[in-house]
Formats: C-alpha cells, sequence, structure tokens
C-alpha cells in the first residue's frame, strides 16, 4: 500500500508546516455494502459514488484552505475506510490503533497501521478482544487535559483504562445510549475558547451530569434532534471555524454569534453510511514524525 499522497486533480502537495494536520483517505471504493448501524438501513448501494467523490472534494478544498492534509490509499473491498476518524487515536507521536466491533470493518486495520508505522508514529494496539474505534469515540478537550470517550455501541468501556494509560491523560467516560448515535463523534463536539456542542438526548443521565459539570452553561450549544440527524455535531473545527454538515439557520446562528466562522458543506452521501465531516478525517501530530513518507 503506497503512503504518498494520491494524485488528484486540484488537489494541492501537502507542505510541511507547523499547522494542524488531518488524515484523509479518498472515497474511490465508498459504497453502503452493508449494514452495521441505523444509517445504512434502507441504503443498501444506493449511494451515487459521483456525488460522494465531488462532496468529499469540497471538503479537501475547504480543509486545505486551514490545514495540512496527509492522504492514505482507499482500498478495493474497504467502503468504509474512507472514515479515517475510526483509525485509531494520536497524540505526540502515539497513535493507538482501533480494533473495530464489527467483522466488515477489521480488515482495515491493517492498512493504517502499516500508513502510521511507515509514517514514523509508535503504535500502540489494544487486546483483540477489546473493541475501540479511534477518534470516532474518543475527543480530547482542546487544551488536551482530558480525553471524552464513549462507550455502549462500538466502544467498549474496558478500552479507556487502556487509553488513559497509552496516553497518559485523564479519561471521561460518556455513555451512548441512542443506537442513531453509535460514535461520540455523531453527537459531541468539543469547540474552541471552552464551548462544547452536543445533542443531549444522545446520553444517560450520568454522562450528561459530566459534560455539564466541566462546561459552563454559556459555553453549552445544545443541538435540536433535527441537527443532530443532519449530523451537526459531527464537526470540524479549526483556529474559530466550524467545518460540518449543512445544518439550520437557528444552529448556525448560535455558533456564530458565539464567534465562531461556520463553513457547511453538503455531506448527504456519507450520512447513508452514517457518517459526515469529522467522520472523514482524523487528527494527527502538528509535525510531521518523519519525511520519509
Amino acid at each position: 500500500m503506497s503512503t504518498q499522497p494520491i494524485e488528484l486533480t486540484d488537489i494541492p502537495p501537502i507542505q510541511l508546516a507547523r499547522r494542524a494536520r488531518y488524515l484523509m483517505c479518498p472515497p474511490h471504493f465508498y459504497d453502503v455494502n452493508y449494514v452495521i448501524n441505523p444509517w445504512m438501513e434502507g441504503n443498501l448501494h444506493r449511494s451515487s459514488r459521483e456525488r460522494a467523490e465531488l462532496q468529499w472534494r469540497n471538503l479537501y478544498r475547504a480543509l486545505t484552505r486551514l490545514i495540512d492534509v496527509e492522504l492514505i490509499a482507499p482500498q478495493s473491498g474497504l467502503p468504509d475506510m474512507v472514515f479515517t476518524a475510526n483509525a485509531g487515536l494520536e497524540r505526540s507521536g502515539t497513535v493507538v490503533l482501533s480494533r473495530f466491533y464489527h467483522q466488515e470493518r477489521q480488515s482495515e486495520e491493517q492498512c493504517f497501521r502499516q500508513w502510521f508505522q511507515e509514517a514514523g508514529y509508535t503504535v500502540v494496539e489494544l487486546p483483540t478482544d477489546v473493541p475501540f474505534e479511534g477518534e470516532g469515540d474518543a475527543l480530547f478537550s482542546i487544551d488536551g487535559s482530558r480525553l471524552w470517550v464513549g462507550y455502549g455501541r462500538r466502544t467498549a468501556r474496558e478500552s479507556h483504562r487502556f487509553l488513559a494509560r497509552a496516553l497518559r491523560v485523564e479519561v471521561i467516560s460518556l455513555h451512548l445510549t441512542d443506537p442513531r448515535f453509535y460514535h461520540l463523534d455523531t453527537c459531541f463536539a468539543p469547540l474552541d475558547d471552552g464551548y462544547v456542542m452536543y445533542y443531549p438526548d444522545a446520553f444517560d443521565a450520568a454522562s450528561l451530569e459530566k459534560i455539564e459539570e466541566y462546561y459552563p452553561l454559556e459555553k453549552r450549544i445544545l443541538v435540536s434532534e433535527e441537527d443532530a440527524i443532519r449530523f451537526a455535531c459531527n464537526a470540524i473545527h479549526v483556529d474559530g471555524t466550524v467545518v460540518l454538515n449543512c445544518v439550520s439557520r437557528e444552529l448556525t446562528g448560535r455558533l456564530e454569534s458565539a464567534g465562531f466562522r461556520v463553513v457547511q458543506i453538503d455531506l448527504s452521501e456519507f450520512i447513508k453510511a452514517g457518517g459526515a465531516a469529522k467522520c472523514l478525517v482524523m487528527n494527527l501530530a502538528t509535525e510531521k514524525i518523519s519525511l520519509n513518507l
């Protein structure tokens, strides 16, 4: 598998800059080939690869104005590899590799493992019987002082102690209770300046208490069900800019009144598989670990 950037029309080469860096995977083999979450039900083979390519490119172009992007080559037979947020969780050059819950995605692990190793990251692997789905279920607070980790759907709570030890960070466990919001990044988004955007009905009462204890009322942006099912919380934040799927005027106004610049990109083809903006990127260390990519 190549670790070189894929040649795509109108996509500039990766720059060696001290900016945020994300990992993305072009959707050349994207489709809804199976059902492993509620969003896939009724959408088997109903996605348009042509529209998916266009939407992905629009997201890529928007992001490369703000950050640096690395690309991993997509692999035939792995339609969900485009959702690189699920590849693992990175901190200071160490990547905790995902252990996918569903067999349909487990072959992705070797592809991501090879990419991270060849890129110079230290790869930590959990026991094979401990499901963990990377940044899909694990999100750092903006200051990096704590790690919010979901459990109950695709990530086992047992994985949380491994994460705390491997990454030397305080882990706060959040129980996901709505099957539509099967990953934490579908219903919870830490934002700049101490804000958080989340859909309360995706969590149990104890988890909501943890969120409310940490984030003061004026910093909480609660998302309606209407916007939650548009994957509003599946948002990318970069230096005051929030990039997300198309959402309501009310939520856009709330974000803008909090000082954020909002960039909306139609990602409807990916919602058919249960993902949107954040699912399509994985955070990497700001600086390259190795130049031999």
